[in-house]
């Protein structure tokens, strides 16, 4: 089979989206101010968790946004390690995050980005409820 330039440049979005996995396209972000009051609550146990947003941007870079509550001395899952990456933005409270083994704790306005692939974790040492927010980049 011979293929053009022309041809190639028409098939190249397909193959790439078939090389990435992905077998449905993820929503398109809008432009949009998201008030806390406004976000749905999942609690599991003591723990609150409230999904932000979940798409891709307009050049088709998949992001995910969520909100947790930490009850003291909680942690909302094993460390366990993924492909994307992520960034904790501590919102109050205090947490213990923990990333390749090595921990450090945060309070309010604290960051920390966990790179693809490195384990990782997140408990509340603390005697009060942390809040913070997880800002996952890329795909899984």
């Amino acid at each position: 089979m011979n293929l053009s330039r022309r041809d190639l440049g028409l098939l190249l979005p397909s193959l790439m989206a078939a090389a990435s996995g992905s077998s449905s396209p993820s929503k398109r972000l809008p432009s949009q101010a998201y008030s806390f009051q406004s976000l749905p609550v999942e609690r599991q146990g003591k723990n609150e968790f409230r999904p932000v947003l979940e798409g891709t941007t307009h050049t088709g870079f998949l992001i995910e946004l969520h909100e947790t509550t930490l009850a003291p001395g909680r942690e909302p899952h094993a460390p366990h390690h993924h492909p994307h990456e992520e960034i904790f933005l501590i919102r109050a409270g205090e947490v213990e995050v923990t990333i390749a083994g090595r921990s450090s704790r945060l309070g309010p306005g604290g960051v920390a980005y966990v790179a693809s692939n490195s384990e990782h974790g997140i408990r509340n040492p603390g005697q009060h409820l942390a809040q913070y927010f997880v800002l996952a980049l890329g795909t899984d």
